[in-house]
């Protein structure tokens, strides 16, 4: 088990460290790879980074405890990821590729024409905290495998993760985690079919495995069992809320840099349909391995839901065939966790301090790596004291990232001016909302997104309104 598990683990590496040899030493290569990335390339590696280790960890033990209804969340993410992609991220890379940006703020100031450093400050304050919070889930979910599969202490398996991925982003910056996240999803994907397919069989095949979730009372409902509302209009609000967290991919600067690194602007229908072909299959694999999981590990005050397919491995797989699965855990972390700390990276230092991060000759890069060394640091902190589930830690990050930038990018789709003002003031009211929610334990399963959206643009309406009158 150990020796496949390492084996992939010096794969990754070595293929990270050999994206170094083609790199070039400036800003815009280290975070946008030169915008010269192909279209298959940028489709693995932004559906590697989306499913991250929250698919997992977090997916699989929310939907061992919930049972079908998980599949709206998959449903309603999916529709709304594609939207997203129809409307947004053409946009996105045109606006980075003629305005030479290379953070995600920066790409939001410009097109929306904001002067000044007040807008990209502040932004990036809000993105780094969530950003950084996001990668300490996914370091911990790598750790809560390894400390399943082979026993090993809980910061042991963060830390790993944590220098992994510092030694090949420093080397060959995104590039070379795009080149790492197109290995880890073939892990990955390996990894979850053979879980799959092993459970099923051993259950006696497909109609066995159903008839032993109907046993489950209420686990094959499409209903979920915490709304907002009871009956149809409470499934309705749930789906449309994951709906729209799925749209939100458009707030998440690490997924977004892959699709700016396009090579060119006609790849964008290529690249959905590697990303979507992925997305969809592993995702139904995922819910499917997250049901299976409740058949085979019953339902205690004691169990940890999210530790659910790392026992099922152990339970139904040989030794080397539980390192794959271990690596494919460990590849989901590491996958989304180098992009967030580059994301974190660029907005150190392209952001709230260029000065001190980025030296006056652009073929010096030391700074920025010491802003990529300096995040993963500060996420290895925030992974070793975190106690909350890798589920709610994204779905939180992921919320408040879509409250501050969704709201402002949907009013530039639409043409609609808005000031430096107006658009903190909208940041600030979708992000309170959130934590407001968040606090008060108030929306259930509903994704918290949702009503920070309306509220933002409620007020803006508002405000509108009563500037024509």
């Amino acid at each position: 088990m150990l020796m496949s598990f390492v084996v992939c683990l010096v794969l990754f590496l070595v293929i990270g460290l050999a994206s170094a040899r083609v790199r070039k030493n400036n800003a815009q290569d280290y975070y946008l790879a030169s915008h010269s990335v192909p279209p298959w390339l940028v489709g693995l590696s932004a559906v590697a980074t989306n499913n991250s280790g929250y698919m997992f960890i977090g997916v699989i033990g929310y939907t061992y405890a919930v049972g079908l209804s998980a599949s709206l969340l998959m449903i309603g993410w999916i529709i709304g990821d594609f939207l997203a992609s129809l409307w947004v991220h053409q946009r996105l890379r045109a606006q980075a590729f003629n305005h030479g940006e290379t953070s995600y703020v920066g790409v939001l100031a410009s097109w929306a024409g904001f002067p000044g450093r007040r807008f990209r400050i502040i932004a990036a304050v809000i993105g780094l905290i969530f950003l950084l919070s996001y990668a300490g889930a996914q370091l911990v979910a790598g750790s809560k495998a390894l400390q399943v599969l082979l026993d090993w202490p809980a910061w042991l398996g963060a830390v790993i993760g944590a220098v992994l991925v510092m030694l090949y982003c420093i080397a060959g910056g995104i590039r070379a985690s795009i080149w790492t996240d197109a290995a880890q999803s073939l892990v990955m994907i390996l990894a979850m079919g053979l879980m799959l397919f092993v459970a099923v069989q051993s259950l006696g095949g497909i109609s066995a495995s159903v008839a032993a979730m109907n046993d489950i009372p209420g686990f094959l409902s499409f209903a979920p069992a915490s709304v907002v509302l009871p009956g149809a209009a409470g499934v309705g609000i749930f789906f449309v809320g994951w709906l729209l967290a799925g749209f939100s991919v458009i707030a998440q600067p690490h997924i977004m840099v892959r699709f700016i690194s396009l090579n060119a602007t006609q790849g964008f229908v290529q690249t959905r349909l590697w990303y979507y072909a992925w997305f969809v299959v592993f995702y139904c694999m995922a819910t499917a391995v997250g049901m299976l999981s409740r058949i085979y590990l019953p339902e205690s005050a004691q169990f940890d839901a999210e530790l659910a397919l790392p026992q099922m491995a152990v339970e139904l797989l040989p030794p080397i065939l539980v390192g794959l699965v271990l690596a494919g855990i460990f590849a989901a972390t590491i996958s989304t966790a180098d992009s967030l700390l580059l994301s974190c990276s660029s907005f150190i230092s392209q952001d709230l301090a260029p000065r001190l991060f980025v030296a006056q000759n652009s073929n010096n890069i030391i700074g920025i790596k010491i802003a990529t060394l300096l995040a993963t640091c500060v996420a290895l902190g925030w992974a070793l004291l975190n106690q909350q589930s890798v589920f709610a830690l994204v779905v939180l990050s992921w919320a408040m990232l879509s409250a501050a930038f969704v709201p402002l990018i949907l009013l530039l789709i639409f043409g609609k001016n808005i000031s430096q003002t107006a658009a903190l003031w909208l940041m600030g009211l979708g992000c309170g909302t959130v934590l407001v929610l968040h606090w008060c334990g108030i929306g259930g399963d509903l994704y918290l997104g949702l009503p920070a959206l309306l509220v933002s643009l409620l007020a803006y309406g508002l405000i509108s309104y009563l500037r024509r009158r």
